[in-house]
């Protein structure tokens, strides 16, 4: 795609497809809603690179990528999804089923 070693968040965030506009990927990045390898980003100009972990809030879920490569012009799906690979969020520890509170029957 780009022989570039860094892009700005909100440029990346846009071709990736994540957002409709670049002034929603401006405006959810300095929202404090986007974590780059886990530090909060307030700043839509902060350059990320290839093999950053975004974490990303959106309204519906939470979103963990890591960035593969950019793009010099936004593409279609398939193109976007090329940009980065989708890691699993790490889910909360089981509870064992001793510690928790027995119910009582209400009858």
């Amino acid at each position: 795609m780009v022989e570039e070693s860094r892009q700005r968040l909100d440029r990346w965030l846009w071709h990736a497809r994540l957002v409709k506009t670049r002034a929603l990927a401006a405006a959810l990045a300095a929202s404090g809603y986007v974590r780059v390898n886990g530090k909060r980003i307030e700043a839509p100009a902060r350059a990320v690179h290839p093999g950053d972990v975004l974490t990303i809030a959106l309204p519906s879920t939470v979103k963990v990528l890591r960035i593969v490569d950019f793009a010099e012009r936004r593409g279609g799906p398939a193109t976007s999804r090329r940009l980065y690979e989708e890691i699993e969020p790490s889910k909360p520890p089981a509870i064992a089923s001793g510690l928790l509170a027995k119910r009582k029957s209400v009858r």
